[in-house]
């Protein structure tokens, strides 16, 4: 479907592109409101419609000769002759001989190995400087550390490779080289401002997601047409923030309205006497890969064999069969798991087998130990799967209906829930509504009726 034209009257102005802060970006794409996003941290990694304000002053990567067009692989970095890198789905490891001289970090899902960040480490093992790549495979800024490990200052690079900004951690200023002039800024703010201004949007509505850095620059914009609005996106806490009360007093903020995006945190805001005229709640607009088709099919991803009463689920739902993958080699306790015929075992699954296993399986079981791998748990919700976790394992409970995390000692219980599910495709159906309604997701008019909040586009 072609996007609606939508004129920039309305700026997304993210702290980070963090999870949460992405879904609001691709909730508001998901409802034809392609409204464009300024990021204030640069991760090189950006989708299309969105830029930070350090990104804004590089040029364009894809153009560059100094790029190759593509995320460098993490054996792909350059080193000395002799040295050599070593990779896990975690990290990279540059070796000297014995010594490690550098860290590789990945950009998300860590799992395909992309470059994000190169560390080079002192004699000591100590971090000292640290090289940024981007998804074209271009260095576009070094940060340097001092003897205890804290950054000093992070140098920005054009796409010809020019030095263009130096931020000075110390100091917190940040210099900008543009139009042969050097512009100091005294902070974040400051600079943030200056690029808005820049690039047209000084006269937007500003939608926020903290009440940190994104909303001292909305401050800076006084305009009495075009107010601002916060999603709050944090946990419940038992107080209202002091920037929060300062917007809930109205006569003195620009921003008009709140817009929370966790249920819990919207109660208790009500709860704790946020003013309801100005505070809504609202969840996501995600994309749903495929619909539920009640089949039989499981699916757990694992990066170790710590699976938390694998043997009893298995022999206590023959109706399901499980299917178990790892990113990398199985231990043969694990492996010992191919005798049921009701187990399939993929170690060191193919990234096709990956997308196939959850584009079938309709069930998802989050009961690893360790860490999730291959962001499992949102693939799952996702693929519409319904998710069971134990809580001893659950990942990323912001996609799991409470009701069906259990704790382990309650296991039967959890076994009993799944096998009444299995009988019945309306109880199945009720499941999946509960859980994607604990996710809070959403339809695409009630990101459409957010229309009091912003421009209707062009006429």
């Amino acid at each position: 479907m072609e996007k609606t034209a939508v004129r920039p009257d309305v700026v997304l102005l993210l702290e980070n592109f963090s999870d949460e802060g992405k879904r609001l970006f691709y909730s508001f794409q998901q409802a034809d409101k392609s409204i464009p996003a300024v990021v204030l941290e640069e991760n090189g990694f950006l989708p299309e419609g969105a830029v930070s304000v350090y990104g804004y002053f590089l040029g364009d990567f894809a153009q560059s000769s100094l790029a190759s067009g593509t995320p460098l692989y993490f054996n792909q970095i350059s080193v000395p002759e002799y040295w050599r890198i070593s990779g896990t789905n975690r990290q990279g490891e540059i070796y000297d001989l014995g010594r490690k001289r550098g860290r590789i970090l990945y950009a998300k899902p860590v799992h395909r190995r992309l470059v994000a960040t190169v560390e080079w480490l002192d004699e000591r093992g100590a971090v000292r400087t640290a090289d940024h790549y981007n998804s074209q495979g271009a260095l576009y800024a070094k940060t340097t550390f001092d003897a205890s490990g804290k950054k000093v200052m992070k140098t920005y690079f054009t796409a010809e490779g020019q030095e263009k900004i130096v931020e000075n951690f110390v100091t917190k200023d940040i210099i900008l080289n543009e139009d042969k002039k050097v512009l100091v800024f005294r902070g974040k703010v400051d600079f943030s401002v200056y690029m808005l201004q820049k690039a047209g949007f000084a006269h937007c509505h500003f939608f926020y997601n903290t009440l940190s850095t994104p909303f001292f620059v909305s401050e800076r914009f006084k305009n009495p047409v075009k107010k601002h609005v916060l999603f709050w996106q944090e946990p419940k806490r038992n107080d209202i923030p002091g920037n929060m009360s300062y917007i809930l007093r109205q006569q003195e903020s620009q921003t008009k309205a709140i817009f929370v995006q966790r249920r819990a945190a919207y109660e208790k805001l009500l709860e704790l006497g946020a003013d309801r005229g100005m505070l809504h709640s609202i969840g996501y607009i995600y994309p749903f890969k495929r619909d539920n088709s009640h089949g039989r099919q499981a699916l757990i991803c694992t990066n170790s064999d710590q699976i938390e009463q694998l043997k009893k689920v298995v022999e206590a739902l023959p109706e399901l069969h499980f299917h178990i993958a790892a990113i990398t080699e199985m231990s043969p306790k694990l492996m010992a798991y191919g005798e049921y015929e009701n187990v399939s075992l993929y170690p060191n699954v193919k990234t096709t087998q990956l997308d196939s296993l959850f584009s079938r399986c309709d069930w998802y079981f989050d009961i690893n130990h360790a860490d999730e791998i291959v962001s499992a748990v949102e693939r799952a919700f996702l693929n519409n799967q319904l998710v069971f976790a134990f809580q001893e394992t659950a990942h990323n409970r912001e996609y799991v209906a409470e009701e069906y995390i259990y704790p382990a000692k309650e296991s039967d219980r959890l076994m009993a829930d799944v096998k009444k599910t299995i009988a019945d495709e309306k109880l199945f159906n009720e499941h999946l509504k509960l859980q994607r309604a604990c996710a809070m997701a959403e339809k695409r008019e009630a990101y459409q009726n957010l229309l009091p909040y912003m421009s209707k586009g062009s006429e």
